[in-house]
This record gives structure tokens, C-alpha cells and sequence, in this order.
């Protein structure tokens, strides 16, 4: 199961939103910067970790999240790297 996490930030390029998913031991951080903007790449800082485990901590008490799915999202969150990407659409095509 796929737990998602979404903010604003506001740093001296602007308004952002921030986009967390965290997938079977994958976690991908994406930003957007507004309406008709695609998503991209964001690498985190220490302040985006603190959000998203102050966010995930916040999901536990009305059972949305499990004790475990926090813990796994704490330790991702700790981890330098933004995490293995995994999956289908992150493959590279084969040489022709």
C-alpha cells in the first residue's frame, strides 16, 4: 500500500508544493511549482525529513498509518539518499 504526503514550502524562489510517496521500502520526493508546472525531482532537506515524520507522526493516533508503516517512514526519512526507485515507468528502454 502506497502512503502519500503532501505541503507548501516557501523558500526565495517562491511557493512550492511538496510531494512524498513511499511505496514498499521506496521513497520518491517530488515538487511542483504551480498550476501548469510538472512534477520533479526534489531533493530533500533536513527540514522536508522533519515534515514528513512530523506528518506521519500525526497519522498514527487516528489509525491511518501503523506503528510499523512509521517506523519505516522514520527510517527512510533518516537516509541521506532519496531511496531506490523501483518500478515499471523508472526502467530504461532498450538499446535499438
Amino acid at each position: 500500500m502506497s502512503i502519500e504526503f503532501g505541503w507548501w514550502n516557501k523558500d526565495e524562489t517562491g511557493k512550492y508544493q511538496v510531494f512524498v510517496s513511499v511505496h514498499g521500502g521506496n521513497i520518491e520526493w517530488k515538487r511542483k511549482q504551480g498550476h501548469h508546472a510538472s512534477w520533479e525531482a526534489h531533493p530533500p532537506s533536513d527540514d522536508d525529513r522533519a515534515r514528513l515524520v512530523s506528518e506521519a507522526e500525526r497519522r498514527v493516533p487516528r489509525r491511518l498509518i501503523t506503528q510499523k508503516q512509521f517506523d519505516e517512514i522514520k527510517r527512510l526519512s533518516s537516509e541521506q539518499e532519496p531511496g531506490r526507485i523501483a518500478g515499471r515507468r523508472h526502467r530504461s528502454s532498450p538499446e535499438l
